[in-house]
C-alpha cells in the first residue's frame, strides 16, 4: 500500500562516515515521509505503483542474462509482509531461468530525496539482485545519457558485499562510478538491511543501516551530471550474464529477494 503524508517527520541522526578517513561526506537531512510502500497487502503488488518487464530484453537485458521475466506468482508476490521476488532455474518459453523485475515508470517518479528499501538477499553464483533507479526519460534519451542510480546491487556469490553506482554519459559500464561496501560480521543473504541514497542537485550519497559510504558529486563525474531530474524505481533479480557470470551446479534455486519496505523522503 502507498501511503502519503506530508507532514510526517522524524529525526535523523547525522552520520559523518566514510570507508577511509580522507573523505569529505556530508549527509543530506531529508526528514519528511513523503512516500512508503510497506508490502503490507498479499497478492500481486500494486498495480497503482508497480508495472512489470517481462521476457528476455533486447540482447538479455544488455548483459546477455538468462532470465525470462515474468508477472507469475511463482516469481513475485506480496506475502507476509513482504514483496518476494524469486529467480527458478526452469526452462520457460526458451530460456533456463525466470525471474521478475518490476518498475514504477509513469507511475512514481522522484527527483531529490532519501529513497531507502529493507532487503534480504538470496545467495549463489550468477545471481544479481539489484534496487535501482533509471531517468524518467529514458524512452527518449538512450541510455547512459538518461542516468542510473543503483542504490544496491550484490553477487549471490559474495553475501557480505554490495555496491552502489551511477552511470552517465562518460562513465558507464565498466567505467562507471563505484564503490563497495563490506559487512564485517553478518551477511546480506541471513538477515535484512536497509540501502538507501541521500541525493539532492548536487550529491548522492549511497548508505547501509545509515553508514555513509560512498558520495559522488557533479565533480566526481567526468560527463555530464545527469541526476537533476525525476528518475523511477526498479527492483529485479537477474540471473548469469556478462556480470556475474552463469549459476552452477552449486547455485540453489528457488533464490529469493525479500523487500520489507521502500520509503521516501523529502
Amino acid at each position: 500500500m502507498i501511503k502519503i503524508n506530508n507532514l510526517l517527520s522524524i529525526g535523523v541522526c547525522l552520520l559523518f562516515l566514510g570507508c577511509s578517513t580522507d573523505e569529505k561526506q556530508t549527509v543530506i537531512t531529508k526528514t519528511t515521509l513523503v512516500m512508503s510502500e510497506e508490502f503490507d497487502v498479499n497478492g500481486a503488488p500494486n498495480p497503482d505503483l508497480w508495472s512489470y518487464n517481462i521476457g528476455t530484453g533486447n540482447n538479455g537485458w544488455g548483459n546477455n542474462e538468462k532470465q525470462y521475466y515474468t508477472d507469475r506468482p511463482q516469481n513475485i508476490i506480496v506475502e507476509n509482509g513482504n514483496l518476494k521476488i524469486t529467480a527458478r532455474r526452469e526452462l520457460y518459453l526458451g530460456s533456463a531461468f525466470t525471474s521478475a523485475r518490476i518498475l514504477t515508470k509513469g507511475k512514481l517518479e522522484q527527483k531529490y530525496g532519501r529513497i531507502e528499501a529493507r532487503i534480504k538477499l538470496p545467495l549463489g553464483q550468477g545471481l544479481w539482485p539489484a534496487f535501482w533507479m533509471l531517468g524518467a526519460n529514458s524512452d527518449t534519451v538512450i541510455w547512459p545519457a538518461c542516468g542510473e542510480i543503483d542504490i544496491m546491487e550484490y553477487l549471490g556469490n559474495s553475501p557480505t558485499k554490495i555496491f552502489g553506482t551511477v552511470h552517465g554519459p562518460g562513465y558507464s559500464g565498466g567505467e562507471s562510478i563505484s564503490k563497495n561496501f563490506f559487512l564485517s560480521n553478518s551477511r546480506f543473504d541471513t538477515d535484512f538491511h536497509v540501502f538507501g541514497i541521500e541525493w539532492d542537485e548536487n550529491k548522492i550519497n549511497f548508505y547501509v543501516d545509515d553508514f555513509l559510504y560512498h558520495s559522488v558529486t557533479p565533480s566526481d563525474v567526468p560527463g555530464d551530471w545527469v541526476f537533476n531530474q525525476p528518475f523511477y524505481l526498479i527492483l529485479n533479480i537477474a540471473v548469469g550474464g556478462n556480470l556475474p557470470g552463469s549459476p552452477n551446479a552449486e547455485t540453489p534455486f528457488p533464490q529469493s529477494m525479500l523487500v520489507d519496505y521502500i520509503r521516501i523522503y523529502e
